[in-house]
């Protein structure tokens, strides 16, 4: 933990940080909405930041989903935005792929929408020969998936991961996610994963500011989870801000590693700082 640092106040700004920053990059189930329904205020918060001049983008850990999914769903409940408001895992990790690995063919444990993502941005799949393992949260799984990611993790190829969420937020509770995968393969193959792109990373960060051409001193980290959210932010350049409209509670604060630069009880009581 951030020993200079005591715990802000709630719904609170007195070190004016708000008043810095371009652009909220936004966590969603939690933080925006929960599932299908916005967290009171959300709307409202979302078009103060467009009319005081900043700009938001939405990024997510789940790579189950493509950017046309979320932009649907956004549509469904009232608010139109395009793909290019949305940053995923899944985008980070091509970005990362054809850096660090063009050309080289890949084992993608994913949905087919994940895969379809995938080739579309010209990384090519194979199940058979591959040169490196992809493993994202493939709500597809089956045990003939398992037993080939297994298999060629074994066999020592480079391996990598969308992000390292254990599990995932449904509107009737939790359900297993990537992190999960990921004990399920090491108790067979004897590995984790040798790169996680998603938040906490620093690489789906990097990619964020990227996208966002805003530097980093002016971007918030905006979310409802300690461990990922805000310390992405903290870890990495941005400030953080933590709602407790989502999975983290106040009394978790004081155990973080990573502690928030703000914090309120919803993003509707960011409103009246921009």
């Amino acid at each position: 933990m951030d020993m200079k640092r005591a715990i802000p106040e709630i719904n609170q700004d007195k070190g004016r940080i708000i008043e810095n920053i371009k652009c909220f990059a936004l966590d969603m189930d939690g933080t925006v909405y929960l599932g299908e329904k916005w967290i009171d205020g959300a709307l409202d918060f979302l078009k103060k930041i467009e009319e005081s001049g900043r700009s938001f983008v939405f990024v997510t850990n789940n790579s189950s989903k493509n950017p046309a999914v979320y932009v649907d769903k956004l549509h469904r409940m009232g608010l139109d935005v395009g793909e290019e408001k949305l940053i995923t895992s899944a985008q980070a990790a091509i970005r990362y792929l054809q850096e660090n690995f063009p050309d080289k063919k890949v084992f993608l444990l994913g949905n087919p929408m994940l895969c379809e993502q995938f080739e579309q941005a010209g990384i090519m799949l194979d199940d058979e020969t591959p040169d490196v393992v992809v493993t994202a949260f493939d709500t597809t799984l089956n045990y003939d998936k398992m037993c080939k990611v297994c298999d060629f993790v074994r066999a020592g190829l480079p391996y990598i991961a969308t992000h390292p969420d254990f599990n995932c937020p449904t509107e009737t509770g939790f359900i297993p996610d990537i992190g999960a995968i990921h004990e399920f393969i090491n108790a067979s193959a004897f590995r984790y994963p040798d790169c996680i792109i998603g938040k906490p990373n620093g690489y789906i960060v990097d990619y964020l500011v990227d996208r966002v051409g805003v530097e980093r001193e002016a971007i918030a980290m905006v979310g409802d989870r300690l461990y990922t959210d805000i310390a992405a932010g903290v870890n990495n350049g941005l400030k953080s801000i933590l709602v407790l409209s989502g999975e983290a509670a106040l009394s978790d604060v004081k155990d973080a590693e990573a502690l928030p630069h703000l914090i309120f009880d919803s993003v509707r009581d960011i409103t009246v700082f921009l």
